[in-house]
């Protein structure tokens, strides 16, 4: 669980990312939740974006994200989605404690 502190941090990290991901019409498949998962491995903190022509809730679209792949939900602003999970292999983002 990410204190208020770490989640600031990551959230002025994330501010210059550009969402890797789009969440369309068919909402979470596990192909989805498999890429996001690559993702997060590969750099730790993803931006995702949720598409208008989402039939499901953006708030539900960030819950299964997170739960899906194990990640923390850093930050759902508008339709986008702030994800973060500490790599095991590649490790990069020193949190702050």
């Amino acid at each position: 669980m990410l204190t208020g502190k770490q989640k600031r941090y990551l959230r002025s990290m994330a501010h210059h990312l550009d969402p890797i991901l789009q969440v369309g019409k068919g909402g979470v498949s596990e192909n989805m939740l498999d890429q996001v998962s690559l993702a997060l491995e590969a750099r730790e903190l993803i931006k995702v974006s949720i598409l208008n022509n989402c039939e499901f809730d953006k708030d539900e679209v960030a819950e299964q994200l997170a739960e899906g792949t194990n990640a923390e939900l850093v930050q759902l602003i508008g339709k986008t989605v702030v994800l973060y999970r500490e790599s095991s292999e590649n490790k990069q983002i020193e949190l702050p404690k």
